[in-house]
């Protein structure tokens, strides 16, 4: 026969790699377009918006299920409709807002356990589903709106009680909170509002008891013969004098100081009251133990502050360091410690990968990068190459940063302040803010020694780059090179030409 025709082991190499590559290297990822990611302004701000209504749902629902339910004049108001009453309208408004929320929270991305960004809508929804979607879901629903109409008192009392399923919606602060935990300051402030909240919620408890109970013996009667309006019928203490009373009550018996002109008379008052000093005493332990703690840590750099400075002294104390120098020496801590705040730029840098380290230092060292003309037209990983080898050194007045006779070994760029260059005590030049000094290093072959001294004249920022860092970056990029030092003018060439290298 005429034999099978030749096969080209082309496809089977291109089946072999489609095999082989896994599908992210084929196709790019696609999100769906209504899917929102997580990290996203918009989620940012619609997350801090759901919080604010968190906190007011917090502070009104248990005041509103306590206080209005019973007061007569807002029973009165539930028989003229849903809407004529403020507060029922901006309850409806939130129950809405947290609707949704549960909608936008089924198609917001999430990070799973091998650190991925997950953006498949059906992977979405049951992640959500298996995580906070009930919490969330018996937080939003309107119960008011569902048994609104009934109208007897049972049916108010139990709408009170079915709003505080509301509450649950902290929850969602608590998953928030985790982030400001390493801030002093926060913590102290979260501390403090949750101490008053539930005092404010242990307020409306309060109240209620005193409400339902209606004894001649309870404190709400005996508050009425305090400030001379008497409980009888609907007569008696308005809801603010009643609110502040039993908050004051409640502040009162958790932070253990019983002053005892609102007592709890009947057996529910006094069980109640059992149950809030337990409390008390719990957040004692927990809020204000940690109060010590926190502040120590906000006054943690004042400590080592005083501790680095110790050491100095001990320092000087021990090598009897004269006092011109010695003097220098402390100003140079305390301008060092109030720039940095005692912390080594360097150390904290290498604690990151390379490429990270390279973008933080182009930063560091952008308005000198952009500014300056020699550098401009070099390619982005010229600059970055540039930056990592250049230190910001900081100079306080009547510093001296070279000395007449030392070794050029860096070429200095100012950022900020003035420098004045003397010869003996003659004042040859006075250098300010974009001003370079140093030598030509491209027309030397071996360093130079400085002909003049260079102080400090005021508080000096400058940028400082090494001759061999400098000359190893030019040799990688030599079409830089020759641009650089054609257009690199060195206000002050400090190289004695008179001296041999």
């Amino acid at each position: 026969g005429a034999g099978l025709p030749p096969v080209s082991p082309c496809p089977q190499v291109l089946s072999l790699g489609a095999d082989v590559l896994p599908e992210y290297k084929l196709q790019a990822p696609h999100i769906h377009r209504w899917t929102i990611l997580h990290y996203s302004p918009f989620k940012a701000v619609w997350d801090w918006l759901i919080l604010l209504l968190v906190i007011y749902t917090a502070i009104f629902t248990p005041y509103s299920a306590a206080f209005l339910l019973s007061d007569s004049e807002e029973a009165q108001h539930h028989h003229c409709g849903y809407s004529c009453s403020p507060l029922n309208v901006v309850d409806l408004i939130v129950d809405i807002m947290f609707i949704i929320d549960i909608l936008i929270n089924f198609r917001t991305t999430y990070v799973n356990s091998n650190e991925e960004v997950v953006s498949h809508p059906a992977k979405i929804a049951i992640h959500y589903f298996k995580g906070w979607f009930l919490i969330d879901m018996v937080a939003a629903i309107p119960f008011d709106l569902l048994i609104f109409g009934s109208g007897s008192e049972e049916t108010t009392t139990l709408i009170g009680l079915l709003k505080t399923a509301r509450l649950l919606r902290l929850v969602r602060v608590a998953r928030k909170l985790d982030r400001y935990s390493e801030y002093g300051a926060a913590v102290l402030f979260l501390l403090m509002c949750t101490f008053a909240l539930i005092a404010h919620w242990l307020a409306c408890i309060w109240y209620a008891i005193g409400n339902v109970e209606g004894q001649r013996t309870g404190w709400l009667h005996a508050l009425g013969q305090q400030i001379g309006k008497p409980l009888n019928g609907s007569f008696g203490p308005s809801i603010k004098d009643k609110y502040v009373t039993a908050l004051y009550f409640t502040f009162s018996s958790l932070t253990s100081v019983g002053f005892g002109n609102v007592s709890p008379n009947t057996n529910s008052e006094k069980i109640f009251s059992i149950c809030v000093m337990l409390i008390g005493s719990l957040m004692y332990a927990s809020i204000f133990g940690n109060v010590s703690a926190i502040i120590q840590r906000l006054y943690s750099g004042t400590a080592r502050y005083h501790t680095q400075m110790l050491r100095v002294k001990e320092f000087i104390r021990f090598h009897q360091i004269p006092n011109p120098l010695r003097q220098r020496l402390e100003e140079y801590f305390q301008h060092a410690w109030s720039y940095t705040n005692g912390i080594d730029m360097n150390a904290v840098l290498k604690g990151f990968p390379e490429c990270l380290q390279a973008d933080i230092c182009l930063h560091l060292n952008r308005s000198l990068l952009q500014n300056c003309a020699p550098f401009r037209g070099a390619t982005k990983g010229c600059l970055r190459a540039l930056a990592m080898k250049f230190k910001t050194t900081h100079a306080p007045p009547g510093d001296t940063l070279v000395h007449a006779g030392d070794v050029l070994t860096a070429l200095y760029f100012i950022s900020r302040g003035s420098i004045e260059i003397l010869r003996g005590d003659v004042v040859v030049a006075i250098l300010g803010k974009n001003d370079t000094f140093g030598e030509p290093l491209h027309l030397h072959a071996r360093p130079g020694k400085s002909r003049a001294d260079v102080r400090a004249l005021t508080y000096c920022d400058l940028h400082k780059i090494l001759r061999e860092d400098l000359l190893e970056v030019l040799d990688m990029y030599p079409e830089f090179s020759d641009r650089f030092w054609g257009t690199l003018e060195i206000t002050f060439n400090l190289r004695d030409v008179r001296r041999g290298p």
